[in-house]
């Protein structure tokens, strides 16, 4: 039998370690603060493999052994590499109180509606993403993914970080600071966990399912890539939870009905596969009905428009379903430039740039980029720069008729104008799983 104990916030549980185990592994600061069997190996955490190799050794011979780990071990913890190695029925989990859980618990606040994200030996860049995309989010840290790597990459979002450092010990600290102030520090080693708030949305409704919901209250801020633009009045109000994805062109504000219209935005959506911890470029935004669509599914995006009056409408869009959007005053492919790159990119608009815009995205895409053109000179340049990218490209031509009423209580089906999509695809993106 394999013993995991999650040594939780405070002093480690004087039962910890049973007086018949023969081995224990651990990190060193878990090893220290325990008491150890007479006899029994202890065996430093560093390398994962050849630790489970030295359990497995004793696990043949039947030996006890116990695992000490932070919090709880079925968190983001070692149960899961040990129930893969071992089989979930050789292992006793004895869970402690989690560093997320702590940490909400010092900033007051609850987390039933928090998404948390592990950086801790994975790319920083997912967490950053979700800290983006959702008000209330708590991440696990790592070296090299401490809260000042993570401030730097927030830059100047509208969030405040809660950094808790030691939780449980006597230097237990809890301090809150913006994305600037943390990323000029140096934090050290002791970190426990990062919370990052939009605290105007900190204290979501009651709950009936955990996590993170589309559709609630948020904000939007301007990147200024171009000359400044004023915020306009927000148009309609944000609606009540989720409902669904390809919305109606009704629910968003727009130009003379210049916006993907709905069957169009639901294969994009499709192609462009947005989900947590992703990041999306909508380019020629217009009224930003994709980007907000892509961010009601959980992504962080950036929404690049041209003129004014359509950052306008997208900052309004975004504020009137819920959703943050970061939006970039600029023209393409120029304003691409200083962006991150993107897991997914939809172009909506281009012109005669088109090529060039699409040629910078697809250079530059991690997953996908999916084009709509209502031009059919366009579509032979616009799929070479996808071809030329390396990506495997592929579209269709939609033609849709919608149901119209007539008078005398008939139906009549009325055409839309006919659009192509093209979409290309990163060939060993189509293996990957979804993203840590």
């Amino acid at each position: 039998m394999i013993t995991v104990v999650g040594m939780g916030a405070g002093e480690p549980p004087a039962d910890a370690v049973g007086a018949d185990a023969a081995l224990v592994v651990g990190g060193r600061r878990h090893l220290d603060a325990v008491r150890l069997p007479r006899g029994a190996e202890r065996v430093v955490l560093g390398a994962l493999a050849p630790a489970l190799d030295t359990v497995a050794e004793y696990v043949a011979a039947g030996r006890p052994v116990t695992v000490l780990a932070s919090g709880d071990p079925g968190f983001f913890g070692i149960v899961r590499a040990l129930a893969e190695r071992f089989g979930p029925e050789r292992l006793d989990v004895r869970p402690g109180v989690p560093s997320v859980a702590a940490a909400f618990a010092r900033a007051g606040l609850p987390w039933d509606d928090a998404v948390v994200a592990s950086a801790h030996g994975r790319d920083l860049r997912t967490a950053v993403n979700v800290c983006r995309a959702h008000p209330k989010v708590a991440v696990l840290t790592g070296p090299g993914a401490g809260p000042a790597e993570l401030g730097a990459a927030l830059g100047g979002d509208e969030r405040v970080l809660v950094v808790a450092t030691a939780l449980g010990s006597a230097r237990e600290r809890v301090e809150r600071v913006t994305p600037a102030e943390a990323a000029g520090r140096d934090w050290g080693a002791a970190v426990s966990v990062v919370l990052c708030l939009d605290e105007a949305r900190a204290l979501g409704p009651v709950r009936t399912i955990a996590g993170a919901r589309p559709g609630t209250t948020g904000r939007v801020r301007t990147v200024p890539v171009g000359p400044d633009v004023p915020v306009g009045p927000v148009r309609g109000a944000a609606p009540d939870g989720w409902a669904g994805w390809a919305l109606d062109e009704t629910d968003f504000a727009h130009r003379d009905s210049m916006i993907t219209k709905f069957e169009v935005r639901a294969l994009a959506l499709a192609r462009l596969g947005p989900r947590p911890g992703d990041l999306v470029w909508d380019v020629g935004a217009g009224s930003g009905s994709v980007a907000v669509e892509c961010a009601r599914l959980g992504a962080a995006v950036d929404a690049v428009e041209k003129t004014p009056d359509g950052v306008e409408r997208i900052r309004a869009n975004a504020a009137a379903h819920g959703v943050d959007v970061r939006v970039v005053h600029g023209t393409a492919p120029g304003a691409l430039s200083d962006l991150e790159d993107p897991d997914a990119v939809f172009v909506g608009g281009g012109g005669r740039e088109l090529p060039a815009i699409v040629a910078a995205c697809a250079r530059r895409t991690r997953r996908a980029v999916v084009v709509a053109l209502a031009a059919l000179d366009r579509v032979p340049a616009a799929r070479r720069a996808l071809l030329d990218a390396g990506l495997e490209c592929d579209g269709v031509l939609l033609q849709s008729s919608r149901l119209a009423p007539l008078p005398g209580d008939v139906t009549r089906l009325a055409a839309a104008n006919p659009v192509f999509l093209l979409w290309g695809v990163r060939p060993h993106s189509r293996t990957e799983g979804v993203a840590p």
